[in-house]
C-alpha cells in the first residue's frame, strides 16, 4: 500500500535556529553584555547555546562542527556555514527604543532602523562573527 503524501505531518513550529561564529568567546560576551543572554549549554571551542521558552537558538563553530565527531556518541551529521547569518528577535515597539538606546551605549552600531511599509519596526546590528541580527515588532509578520 502507497503512503498519502497529502496526509504527511508539518512541523508545529521551528525547535531550534542556528548561527556560526568561530570565536565563541567573544559571542558569549557580546550576547551577554549586549542582549542580556545566558548560556543554556556551552562546549568551548565548540557551540553554546541558548534557551528562549520552548526554543533554542545554537550558535557553533563551524571549524569544530563542519567535520565528524569522532568522540560524540550522537549521530549528528557534520554542518557549517560560512558568511553572515541571520535572526530576528521580537520585541514591542516600545522596547525596540530602550534595546536601541542600550546597544548604542556598548557602541553597537546600528545599521538600520524603520517602520515596515505594513507596520512594526526593526532595528539591525551585527554580533562580532558578522551575523545580522534584527530586533522587530512581531506585527512585521503579522503575529502577536
Amino acid at each position: 500500500m502507497g503512503v498519502d503524501l497529502n496526509s504527511r505531518p508539518q512541523p508545529l513550529r521551528i525547535l531550534e535556529t542556528v548561527l556560526y561564529a568561530p570565536n565563541l568567546a567573544r559571542i558569549e560576551d557580546f550576547y551577554r553584555r549586549a542582549l542580556g543572554m545566558e548560556p543554556f549549554a556551552a562546549v568551548p571551542g565548540r557551540h553554546i547555546f541558548y534557551r528562549f521558552g520552548d526554543q533554542m537558538l545554537l550558535i557553533f563553530n563551524p571549524d569544530a562542527t563542519q567535520f565528524s565527531a569522532t568522540e560524540s556518541s550522537l549521530p549528528v551529521p557534520p554542518h557549517g556555514a560560512e558568511g553572515e547569518g541571520h535572526i530576528c528577535f521580537g520585541a514591542s515597539g516600545e522596547d525596540i527604543a530602550l534595546w536601541r538606546t542600550k546597544l548604542e551605549s556598548l557602541g553597537v552600531t546600528i545599521e538600520a532602523d524603520f517602520e515596515w511599509p505594513g507596520g512594526g519596526r526593526s532595528i539591525y546590528f551585527r554580533d562580532p562573527a558578522g551575523n545580522c541580527l534584527e530586533i522587530a515588532e512581531p506585527r512585521i509578520w503579522g503575529v502577536a
